[in-house]
């Protein structure tokens, strides 16, 4: 009964968000919490909501934080579009009998940009880098290793030298694992979802004459910004594993994404786990109501792949290190690249 009450819980509270509104697509800003850092996610095209596990799963539905076996320690790289780069971080260790505690951080490198200003707008030599990066902290529990959940609280940050918006969201999820071989596996998680943005600062404030009875002088005023949404996001999948021999799977899974301020999607994926030490992965993505060629689109619907590689650190050992590369096609650029490396402890 505990176990149904939780899933319960979680359930009434995902379908009372207002979500999949193309209307509002657009409106919404700090996009980055969208892009995907992580490499083997990446590849499955986030389909893997019900089945993905350790650090990585801080980004798409945290419940599968706490299935770990003790400490998992994950560097990330993301070759993204237009020179952009994203660097991820992400440290999971086990609390307890069934708790783990995370740590996420994710910075992206976007560049020097020229520095223009009304009085030189060709630019003075001078340049300057934005600075955007995430941070998070997790929590997720495991219950008899049927039901997880987990929640996460992280700090959104965007900011240049003199003008910055910070805001602070919440992520939850659920994981369910059944059958008589646990390979059927259910999964919800819901994203972003917190305060409004605005941009305050220095940058926005202007030095104006204001003549008085005797003298001129002048007055600072500041601008106003306007707010912007966080991009909510609610995610529910489905997978299931067939067991090839005592070592390999073959897993199936498919998933369901409602945006909250663009079009939803829809999408499916194959896994192949052989012996622990390889993986190879394939999905799709599809934007529900998107013609092709639509410039409205999100930019990595289509085909995503990937492998791993894991090795131990010494032969019988469950310290593995282990690499995973994950690629997605875009319709415009040449495509995504994400690199991963993980240590298991």
């Amino acid at each position: 009964m505990k176990k149904l009450y939780y899933i319960l819980c979680f359930t009434l509270l995902t379908i009372s968000v207002n979500a999949g509104n193309p209307d509002r697509q657009g409106e919404a800003g700090a996009n980055q919490l969208l892009i995907n850092p992580w490499a083997r996610t990446a590849g499955l095209h986030e389909m893997n909501t019900s089945c993905v596990y350790g650090a990585e799963a801080m980004f798409l539905n945290v419940a599968g934080l706490s299935r770990i076996n003790k400490t998992q320690i994950q560097l990330g790289h993301t070759r993204y579009i237009a020179d952009i780069n994203l660097n991820s971080l992400g440290f999971a260790q086990k609390i307890g009998k069934g708790g783990v505690l995370g740590i996420s951080l994710v910075a992206f490198d976007l560049g020097d940009f020229d520095y223009t200003t009304e009085d030189v707008p060709e630019g003075s030599g001078a340049t300057f880098s934005p600075s955007f990066f995430n941070m998070g902290l997790s929590y997720s529990y495991l219950f008899e290793n049927k039901v997880s959940v987990g929640f996460t609280a992280k700090i959104v940050n965007e900011s240049v030298t003199n003008v910055a918006a910070r805001a602070f969201a919440l992520d939850a999820g659920v994981q369910y694992v059944t059958g008589e071989n646990d390979n059927f596996k259910f999964g919800i998680s819901l994203r972003n979802v917190g305060n409004k943005m605005r941009f305050v600062g220095e940058g926005l404030s202007e030095a104006l004459p204001n003549p008085g009875p005797t003298f001129v002088y002048d007055n600072t005023y500041y601008a106003r910004s306007a707010e912007f949404e966080l991009p909510s996001q609610l995610n529910i999948g489905a997978s299931y594993d067939w067991l090839l021999g005592k070592t390999n799977t073959l897993t199936l899974m498919g998933n369901f994404t409602s945006n909250a301020f663009s079009r939803d999607q829809l999408g499916a994926g194959l896994e192949l786990n052989v012996r622990k030490a390889f993986g190879f992965r394939v999905a799709y993505k599809y934007e529900l109501d998107a013609s092709p060629g639509d410039s409205e689109a999100t930019l990595d619907n289509g085909l995503s792949a990937g492998f791993t590689f894991s090795v131990p650190v010494r032969k019988g050992s469950d310290t593995r290190i282990t690499f995973d590369y994950g690629y997605r096609q875009t319709s415009i650029f040449n495509g995504i690249h994400n690199l991963g490396l993980r240590l298991d402890l």
